[in-house]
């Protein structure tokens, strides 16, 4: 069995101030000016000046101590796993040992996308809910993502899959388990619910990932799907870049804390419901900027990127004639997505075994970040079905 290890964030005072010191000397590029539309400065790439805003508190009010703090509010820890050190976060809550639930990020999110449900889905009686409700939580850090260690060369969601697989059962020793995830995690989600469904004994998604075989038919399935290749279009040219060349994106980003900045915090704009809130108040600048932290302190913008191409690599999401995911699956459809909105549940029902849909009422891809009263509600709301 692998040795686990407890795991502590250390940032030292020179690390961070080399970081800062290359935001203040950051050579601003011109920007266009705000096109007519009404689209803003969103409509090129990152506005220049939410950028500005986010590096001038980067280097003038975030406190990167308090963030460590913060970072290591958990327990959390290390364990090889094959050729991997993955970094897990391990809260055994009210559960008791029992109530298993792993919980996987995506990009260019991370295991910190889960702050703000941890405690509510783990110590539920805390705030005002039934401790039979609570969960022991693994919360892993991606291969190549945070503290995990770094692939050699790009590895994808199934392989993730297995290791993860292997982390719950031989090294936490957990026979049966249930599984969430989003984005990326969502992929590695659908593998252990493909693959090893044996103990992953339910999954839930707050993305659909798995393509059935033979695509879209009939005229709700061909419309979102039109949708969705015009979404592509507008919004699609860095999955184009990461799944082909991702390591053109990772010269760009090496030593350049302000581009990574940008590169994600685009992301986090264009895929979330702002349609109430403004970006700082869905994602405070202290947040997002702990976040892209553990990209620039941790030096995997690189091996993030590579992810992507991973996915190609190991063959894509599409199933072969009669092969869905059998492992029941839920699905919350956060309806403020609009990148990667949900197909129609026939669809979706011809890749998964579709047990649960929810249409939530607002929120979007980074669910637990944006609206994490109503993501504990959902997954309690599922694990209460199973019992």
């Amino acid at each position: 069995m692998a040795q686990i290890k407890p795991f502590e964030v250390r940032w030292s005072e020179a690390q961070v101030e080399a970081v800062l010191a290359a935001v203040r000397a950051y050579p601003w590029p011109p920007a266009p000016e705000v096109p007519p539309e009404g689209l803003g400065g969103w409509a090129y790439g990152c506005d220049a000046g939410y950028l500005r805003a986010l590096c001038d508190h980067w280097t003038g009010a975030y406190d990167w101590r308090a963030a460590v703090a913060d970072l290591n509010r958990f327990p959390q820890f290390t364990a090889r796993v094959e050729d991997f050190d993955l970094h897990f976060l391990h809260v055994v809550g009210e559960a008791g040992g029992s109530r298993p639930l792993i919980v996987t990020h995506g990009w260019p999110g991370s295991h910190y996308e889960f702050w703000q449900a941890i405690e509510k889905l783990a110590f539920p009686s805390r705030f005002g809910g039934a401790a039979a409700d609570a969960f022991d939580l693994v919360i892993p850090s991606l291969p190549g993502f945070g503290f995990s260690s770094k692939p050699r060369r790009p590895i994808g969601q199934r392989t993730t899959a297995r290791l993860f697989n292997t982390l719950m059962t031989e090294v936490l020793g957990y026979s049966s388990y249930l599984a969430q995830g989003g984005d990326w995690g969502a992929m590695v989600t659908s593998w252990l619910g493909r693959d090893h469904g044996a103990n992953a004994r339910a999954i839930h998604l707050n993305m659909l990932g798995f393509r059935p075989h033979g695509g879209p038919s009939g005229e709700a399935e061909i419309a979102w799907a039109q949708r969705q290749a015009a979404m592509m279009d507008v919004m699609g040219a860095y999955f184009r870049l990461q799944v082909s060349k991702p390591q053109s994106i990772a010269w760009m980003g090496a030593g350049n804390p302000v581009g990574q900045a940008a590169w994600i915090a685009e992301r986090f704009h264009d895929w979330s419901d702002l349609s109430k809130k403004s970006m700082d108040e869905a994602y405070p600048k202290d947040r997002l900027l702990t976040n892209i932290m553990l990209y620039v302190m941790t030096g995997s913008f690189a091996t993030g990127a590579w992810y992507y191409r991973g996915l190609v690599e190991e063959g894509g999401l599409a199933f072969e004639p009669g092969e869905r995911c059998e492992t029941p699956t839920a699905f919350a459809n956060f309806p403020g997505e609009p990148l990667y909105s949900a197909p129609p549940r026939s669809f979706a029902e011809r890749a998964y075994n579709i047990v649960r849909w929810s249409d939530m009422p607002r929120g979007g891809h980074f669910a637990a970040m944006e609206e994490p009263d109503l993501f504990v509600d959902e997954v309690r709301a599922w694990a209460k079905e199973l019992a």
